[in-house]
């Protein structure tokens, strides 16, 4: 049989002896009843437990919005212009700021916001790209329940009605993207995204993928967004191809949880360990880098046998991700980087630790073999990461270890399935 696995803009393929396959798992397909504009323009007329934002924006002065980076898949050619209209309709004086939330990633590029948002936008609206280590842009908004500090960008804070737009899909550790993640950590501080992602966060077994209910970081996020006053969300689900497939747009929290509740029932797929788990980290921009991998990684981790093999397909065209993620990754054995890690206390997180926690867990536990043809493969050998030119040599690999027999699963986007486990 042949497979194709996500790779960059494009696919990775292979031939596999079917008798060996346990299951190929992908999410369910959802064909939209609308095009993407008419979901996107329902949604926002109709808003869930919540005025339309034409009546919101009425009166007030100052209004930001909140919209992803350049590592997000957010169809915001799309969706932009029609929330900017909305917010005309009701108060076409209005001061509108787009605030890009790029958390801890590096600034977002004046080409890729042109990629992002298309030309009219980005020559006619004030955009601003958060930047986490700029500490004179940011508010002090007390403690959060974990005893995190909340730093809130000066845009979010200092504005008469905020606001926001995303996308929802799994997330390793905050169990669902979109909604609160806007604000914590899109648009927070160096110092509060630190303590967010603290060792003690992402080492809770409730910090994990599908995960809402006891999760310390959603507890964090959903806490910051309220006290940043985060009014109405637009949010979208996608489809493989970054269609939109539906839109939930109202009450941050409602509104999420909508959106939660559609993506669970196309999302969920069922648990069938392998010896041999194939993924990809869902191409372009997810696969951008190693440091996004972590979450097919981690998904991959839980259809992989004790001991068994990963096969993650990720073009890394970006490098590594990170110079403090490649230098905690390269530290030493798995075991070691856990138990250094785990010795640091939340002030003193650092930087991009926590992607590099959740490998040295997988990897902790399983073998992961790398195929992509962008990265240094001495480099990934000193992060425990075995590097291969095709999933081919991939296989080759994973069978001296595993045997000619092993069983294997096919996961083509590791970062758009919830394991019924979760």
């Amino acid at each position: 049989m042949r497979i194709s696995i996500p790779y960059h803009n494009g696919f990775l393929h292979a031939e596999l002896d079917e008798a060996l396959v346990e299951a190929v798992i992908t999410p369910k397909t959802v064909e939209p009843m609308q095009s993407p504009k008419a979901l996107v323009k329902t949604s926002l007329e109709n808003p869930i437990c919540s005025k339309r934002l034409c009546e919101k924006a009425k009166g007030k002065h100052k209004i930001t919005l909140i919209t992803c980076d350049h590592t997000r898949a957010m169809p915001s050619k799309v969706t932009l212009p029609l929330i900017l209209d909305e917010l005309r309709k009701g108060n076409p004086e209005a001061e509108i700021t787009i605030l890009v939330a790029t958390g801890l990633h590096r600034p977002t590029t004046s080409e890729e916001l042109y990629n992002m948002f298309g030309a009219e936008i980005v020559q006619t609206e004030n955009i601003i790209v958060s930047d986490a280590y700029d500490e004179a842009a940011f508010v002090d908004f007390g403690r959060l329940p974990s005893g995190a500090p909340f730093e809130l960008h000066k845009a979010a804070a200092e504005c008469d009605l905020l606001i926001s737009e995303g996308f929802i899909e799994p997330h390793f550790f905050a169990g669902y993207s979109g909604g609160r993640k806007s604000v914590l950590p899109g648009v927070c501080s160096l110092n509060t995204i630190k303590h967010n992602h603290a060792y003690t966060h992402i080492a809770d077994k409730k910090a994990a993928t599908g995960v809402l209910k006891g999760n310390p970081l959603h507890e964090d996020m959903l806490t910051a967004a309220k006290r940043a006053k985060l009014e109405f969300i637009l949010n979208v689900t996608l489809d493989s191809n970054k269609r939109i497939t539906a839109a939930f747009s109202g009450e941050f929290e409602k509104a999420h949880e909508a959106g939660v509740s559609c993506l669970i029932e196309s999302s969920r797929c069922p648990l069938i360990p392998a010896d041999i788990v194939i993924t990809g980290n869902g191409g372009y921009p997810l696969d951008q880098n190693l440091y996004q991998t972590a979450k097919a990684a981690s998904t991959a981790a839980l259809y992989t046998k004790k001991d068994g093999v990963i096969i993650l397909c990720a073009a890394c065209k970006d490098g590594l991700g990170g110079e403090q993620f490649a230098k905690v990754m390269s530290l030493g054995t798995p075991d070691y980087i856990l138990s250094t890690l785990s010795k640091l206390a939340p002030e003193d997180t650092i930087l991009e630790q926590w992607n590099a926690q959740i490998y040295a867990q997988v990897l902790k536990e399983h073998t992961l073999i790398l195929v992509t043809d962008m990265l240094d493969y001495d480099l990934l050998l000193k992060m425990n990461i075995t590097p291969a030119a095709s999933i081919s040599d991939a296989l080759k690999l994973a069978r001296k270890l595993k045997g000619e027999d092993a069983r294997i699963v096919i996961l083509p986007d590791g970062v758009a399935v919830i394991p019924d486990n979760a």
